[in-house]
């Protein structure tokens, strides 16, 4: 796909994803998602035939106008959407695949100044939330899913869901569910939760002496508990 058909299809993904968009005329002014891609698929083109200082300058015209850092070396695919898009990173080894969704203040970053691949792989249909940080050389595997303001650092599988600092999986069996940011778990209030439960369960025991009441409520304890293990 040349370069003129891409950014036509960047134009026509917003159409079919975005239903704030009313008319055509907005596209040209409320968008600084598509206008960052545009400058970036300008600056790769050029990039790949050698030259430095023009793509870097494009990509800095891009930056200053939609707030957007996208290097012109990162290798992006067809109909990704960055919505809103305020304050989204993407380092210079990232690779983005097919219908990815980039909500704002994302960064695609990496975790050390060493050469070579040092940003993150993100396969095809992922949702990225708003605030993320995927930092290093580590894959966001096909339709999985980040959380909003989860900091990942290590792989995550396919048709996952990852939440939490650092993120952790909770999902691994999503591939028909939207990623509601409303109705993410709370993995460190699960553990909590679960010690709490613990400890005024031994405490009890201890001062009453019946073991009984322990088995009571251990299918509770245990339910939260595996909760817990699943999110990991």
């Amino acid at each position: 796909m040349n370069i003129f058909r891409t950014i036509k299809e960047d134009f026509l993904n917003v159409k079919r994803n975005d239903p704030a968009l009313h008319n055509t005329f907005e596209l040209f002014f409320n968008y600084p998602g598509l206008w960052a891609l545009f400058f970036y698929r300008i600056a790769n083109a050029l990039y790949k035939r050698g030259l430095r200082f023009i793509p870097r300058f494009i990509s800095a015209i891009g930056q200053f106008l939609t707030t957007i850092d996208i290097h012109p070396a990162a290798t992006i695919g067809c109909r990704v959407f960055i919505d809103h898009g305020v304050g989204v990173v993407i380092g210079e080894t990232a690779i983005i695949g097919d219908d990815v969704l980039i909500y704002q203040q994302v960064t695609l970053g990496g975790v050390s100044t060493s050469h070579g691949k040092r940003h993150p792989t993100v396969e095809n249909n992922v949702v990225v939330g708003a605030g993320a940080k995927v930092l290093g050389n580590i894959t966001l595997g096909q339709g999985c899913k980040v959380g909003t303001n989860s900091v990942v650092l290590k792989d995550v599988p396919p048709f996952a869901t990852a939440v939490g600092i650092p993120a952790r999986i909770i999902n691994c069996d999503s591939k028909n569910d939207e990623l509601r940011h409303d109705m993410l778990p709370d993995v460190n209030r699960e553990i909590f939760h679960y010690l709490i439960k613990r400890i005024a369960v031994l405490e009890e025991t201890i001062k009453t002496g019946d073991v009984k009441l322990m088995e009571k409520e251990d299918h509770e304890l245990t339910e939260i508990y595996s909760t817990f293990i699943k999110s990991m």
